[in-house]
């Protein structure tokens, strides 16, 4: 079901400190459902440590196969390709599984029906109980592509845990692909985390066009911002241009460091740390209003 409080974390790029606020917020709730969607390269689990109930197989997409006692070695399969993906090495027709993207035209055209498709489920998905409440993550796979599918069934179960009480609370993947877009969709509240860098700057002016069209409520929080006081005056100026409310800024600690050294969120590993109560003010009026 959805959710009333639906909030995602964004980033324009990587290595804001997206994971560790997010990680920060949810250690901050007595019960909220939590939701890794940067299936490519998840880590939330690393500082929350779930216990999975629940563990699946994912369907990414199916991959062709060639049974070469019924291949005749025609070639049409590799003309009709358009992924490059087939080719004949030593009488042999050869299928590249990292280059094959299941389109079934092989499977088609074959007129000995030598091609066959399988599935291609080697991504995971899991739900399960932490300190905090439940959690929803999943693994894609070395390889594979489909995250946006991935993140989407992520969103799905996620909202299914969902009470009218509780918040779902979402660790969006960085940058501003379709894992961005199935992270956001829903969603009612979205909190950009950025840093006063020339990368940092340049990445969130494209996530702000991304949010455009985008009905909820935007938030920003400047993280590092003492490393570069200038571009964070700019990213201020960026922030009131577009009408975004900046929740605040956060200086350079190694805090963040030393909590994730100890798989523990900031709020966790020090509450009365000025960064721990620097989250706390945010946390307050991000759900407050």
């Amino acid at each position: 079901m959805q959710t009333t409080n639906e909030i995602v974390i964004l980033s324009g790029k990587g290595g804001t400190g997206k994971t560790s606020i997010s990680a920060a917020f949810a250690s901050l709730s007595s019960n909220i459902v939590l939701a890794d969607c940067d299936v490519d390269a998840a880590n939330m689990h690393l500082i929350m440590q779930p216990e999975n109930y629940v563990e699946e197989a994912f369907l990414t997409g199916y991959k062709a196969k060639v049974n070469h006692n019924d291949c005749i070695l025609c070639g049409k399969c590799i003309d009709f390709c358009r992924f490059e993906a087939i080719t004949e090495f030593q009488n042999r027709i050869i299928i590249s599984e990292s280059a094959c993207d299941g389109c079934r035209v092989c499977e088609k055209i074959c007129p000995t029906k030598a091609i066959a498709m399988f599935p291609n489920n080697l991504s995971k998905f899991f739900i399960g109980k932490f300190r905090y409440g439940n959690m929803v993550h999943a693994r894609l796979a070395p390889g594979e592509d489909n995250s946006g599918k991935l993140v989407a069934y992520v969103k799905k179960k996620s909202r299914e845990l969902v009470t009218e009480s509780q918040i779902l609370l979402i660790d969006g993947p960085p940058g501003i692909g379709c894992p961005v877009i199935a992270s956001l969709s829903g969603a009612n509240k979205v909190v950009l985390v950025t840093e006063p860098t020339i990368s940092g700057i340049s990445d969130l002016k494209r996530i702000i066009d991304l949010l455009k069209a985008y009905k909820g409520t935007i938030y920003l929080i400047i993280n590092k911002f003492d490393i570069n006081m200038d571009y964070s005056e700019r990213i201020k100026q960026v922030a009131k241009i577009h009408n975004i409310t900046v929740l605040g800024e956060i200086p350079y600690n190694r805090i963040f460091t030393d909590a994730m050294i100890n798989c523990k969120s900031v709020t966790e590993f020090s509450p009365e740390h000025k960064i721990s109560l620097l989250i706390k003010s945010f946390w307050t009026k991000l759900t407050s209003e």
